[in-house]
């Protein structure tokens, strides 16, 4: 017969529900262009294109037997290719041009006379903000109370250099950071909802900003409830637990061994949990379920 023994860790602990709402900010217009007509034309409309650099050019098909080709007079040059197979009314084909200059473009079928299906995108050079994300507390976590970790971001500027990363919960500054590795600690979080921001800022005087936000809540205490065993190798139980928070289950022949058996670690998708034992056996077997530790 099994025998169920409740252990819980002994840590005070609370849930922290992260929300996080990536609040990048999105840089790069939309361009359109269309390939063929629908009376039948062998045209780019438009075929002459001034866009800026991270822009992106969103190519439709209203004729057919057509692409569009990076390069020109045939000879592709690597940037963008919709493919060497002609593609037909109703396709779509969508790039976005990372690097400033000229590249002239073209419809592998239709380039030449009497045609001339060709064209030409500028782009103009632009120095985009930095940009920044929070990377710890990862999205969508939930840590325990009192919750304590260190609020980090990584940042990054391609049009200059990044000077400083400024965090905040709320309104409130919790430190200003100047290289990389950008993080600030974050202590003793008690049962609230929280906001954090991470401000990235370069060189020329831009900046980008990512938030998340923070649900803090007390854990319920861990109770095994409900055992049941089929026989011959069939072992369950109940647990009681907080959504979100990761638990583990171990189990042993013996109390006097000190030797437990991890059977599983998971994060609780609700409450109560229902653990399957399925290589239990018919001696007797002590079962432990614990909450593990904030990330």
């Amino acid at each position: 017969m099994k025998v169920m023994n409740v252990f819980s860790r002994l840590i005070s602990a609370s849930v922290v529900m992260l929300t996080a709402s990536n609040a990048l900010t999105v840089f790069g217009a939309t361009t359109n262009v269309i390939v063929g007509t629908a009376g039948g034309a062998d045209i780019f409309t438009p075929n002459i294109l001034r866009i800026n650099q991270g822009d992106t050019i969103i190519w439709n098909w209203q004729g057919s037997f057509h692409s569009t080709t990076s390069g020109s007079a045939g000879t592709p040059s690597g940037f963008w290719d919709s493919g060497t197979t002609a593609q037909n009314a109703g396709f779509s084909f969508t790039n976005t041009l990372n690097s400033a200059g000229e590249f002239p473009f073209y419809c592998r079928f239709h380039f030449g006379f009497p045609t001339f299906m060709t064209g030409l995108v500028t782009v103009a050079s632009v120095t985009l903000p930095p940009s920044v994300s929070i990377t710890n507390p990862p999205n969508g976590a939930t840590l325990a109370e009192p919750a304590s970790f260190n609020l980090a971001a990584n940042a990054s500027s391609t049009g200059g250099s990044v000077t400083n990363v400024q965090f905040f919960q709320g309104a409130a500054s919790l430190g200003n950071v100047t290289t990389a590795p950008y993080s600030v600690p974050v202590n003793s979080l008690t049962a609230a909802d929280y906001s954090f921001s991470a401000v990235a800022s370069d060189n020329g005087g831009r900046a980008a900003t990512n938030s998340i936000t923070v649900h803090v809540v007390t854990p319920v205490a861990i109770v095994l409830s409900a055992p049941q065993f089929f026989a011959p190798s069939d072992f369950r139980f109940n647990y009681t637990a907080n959504p979100g928070l990761s638990y583990i289950i171990q189990r042993a022949s013996s109390l006097n061994s000190g030797t437990w058996t991890i059977l599983r670690t998971n994060v609780a998708g609700t409450s109560p949990e229902l653990y399957d034992d399925q290589t239990a056996s018919g001696n007797p077997a002590y079962y432990r379920v614990g909450r593990l530790p904030n990330p």
